[in-house]
């Protein structure tokens, strides 16, 4: 896949800012559905969804190491992802009310 026709931003981490804010929606999409399908209460939802992200992130990784000749493991990605999840994760835990609709 190229990314050769994206704007560019004008940093050079551009890529990592895309990893930060893609971990960051991955974490809340996992915390609900931990939440409302798997009806974990909220402190547990937000471990789940944490851990499962930043595992994700680092299998990920490893796999395009390994399984790819054009790729290759970037640490700082498994950071970026990792601090994405942790962001989502604070945001939860200090968000007082959660308002989900349910369907």
């Amino acid at each position: 896949m190229r990314l050769n026709n994206l704007p560019d931003v004008g940093v050079s981490f551009g890529d990592k800012i895309f990893h930060f804010l893609a971990y960051c929606l991955l974490t809340l999409l996992w915390f609900s559905v931990f939440l409302l399908v798997f009806n974990l209460k909220k402190k547990k939802a937000i471990y789940f969804a944490v851990i499962f992200a930043i595992v994700f992130g680092i299998v990920i990784e490893v796999l395009q190491d390994t399984m790819t000749e054009s790729r290759a493991l970037d640490v700082y990605d498994v950071v970026a992802n990792t601090m994405g999840a942790l962001l989502a994760s604070l945001v939860l835990w200090f968000k007082k009310k959660l308002y989900i609709k349910n369907f």
